[in-house]
């Protein structure tokens, strides 16, 4: 296996995300037939086919599939690498890749994150933090994409090392005219009467809620769905339809909208976050002093404000 070469799996990976040789060519800007000799080469080292050749192109074969995930991540590293070094030949001596879902990214990391920067001794490290859900960021971990990632500490991390960081509390979001907006304590039971606006399907709060109307014995009926927080804020600035969403995030644009906010009194309600690593022996340096940051400043926000139970 030591003679698979990184050019014949770009050129297979092109192929397959292409469905075709000759698109892949034209893509990679390499005639069709050098494509298909290196394919041949490929699956002459690996022995055995990699793809079936169709009328209207090519499909990989299963060991094909297997490969191709290979090969995305390898390239997916050799990306990595190739803009870490970028990032030294220009003066950055240290790079950390973040991966962090909205919430974290609404409430508080950005201004961490700022913090971190701001000081002098971090001027030469870059941060590059990216969006995921829950399940996401901990499958960025595993595979090595990022050196920390922030999720909700519900999240299955096993293998993972993690820290604990910030939490949160959902909350009702209502139009100031609408009949929950005078209650002085509210649970999410008593939301379920009225529509409400969904996030996607695949991000921790929908879920959450999905459970929680189940365990109550009500629906959860969505009047719509949209991507964002503040998309949902419009709908509801509208008086179309209410939403549960974290308080931290979206108060803010809230009070902007006129819009009442009011935290559920259920338990699990409150979420709290976690840092997530895989080895804090191998961090690199710069990561590990963001880490140390993170920490400190989750720990200063939770002495200011103490979690209600």
């Amino acid at each position: 296996m030591r003679d698979i070469d990184l050019t014949s799996l770009r050129l297979f990976a092109a192929v397959c995300e292409s469905g075709s040789i000759a698109r892949a060519g034209e893509r990679e800007g390499i005639a069709g037939s050098a494509i298909s000799k290196r394919l041949a080469q490929l699956e002459h080292t690996v022995g055995t086919p990699l793809l079936v050749r169709r009328r209207r192109g090519v499909v990989p074969t299963a060991a094909g599939e297997t490969l191709l995930e290979h090969a995305h991540a390898m390239l997916a590293g050799l990306d990595r690498i190739a803009r870490d070094m970028a990032g030294y030949a220009v003066g950055v001596r240290g790079h950390v890749r973040l991966l962090a879902t909205a919430s974290v990214l609404a409430e508080s990391l950005a201004d961490d994150v700022a913090d971190f920067l701001q000081q002098p001794a971090h001027r030469d490290i870059r941060i590059d933090m990216e969006e995921r859900v829950s399940s996401g960021v901990v499958r960025g971990l595993r595979e090595g994409s990022a050196s920390l990632g922030i999720c909700w500490d519900a999240a299955e991390r096993e293998g993972l090392h993690w820290r604990p960081y910030r939490s949160d509390r959902l909350a009702a979001i209502v139009h100031p005219g609408h009949p929950l907006a005078g209650r002085a304590r509210l649970s999410f039971a008593d939301t379920l009467d009225w529509e409400h606006v969904g996030l996607p399907p695949s991000s921790a709060v929908p879920r959450m809620l999905q459970r929680a109307a189940a365990m109550a014995g009500k629906a959860l009926v969505h009047r719509v769905q949209v991507s964002n927080f503040d998309a949902a804020l419009r709908v509801v600035r509208a008086g179309l339809a209410i939403s549960v969403l974290p308080a931290e995030a979206v108060r803010p644009v809230a009070a902007v909208y006129g819009l009442a906010v009011l935290p559920l009194e259920d338990a699990w309600a409150r979420r709290q976050f976690a840092i997530c690593l895989r080895d804090p022996q191998s961090l690199p340096p710069a990561a590990g002093l963001l880490l140390e940051h993170l920490q400190a400043a989750a720990g200063h926000a939770a002495a200011r404000h103490p979690a209600v139970p």
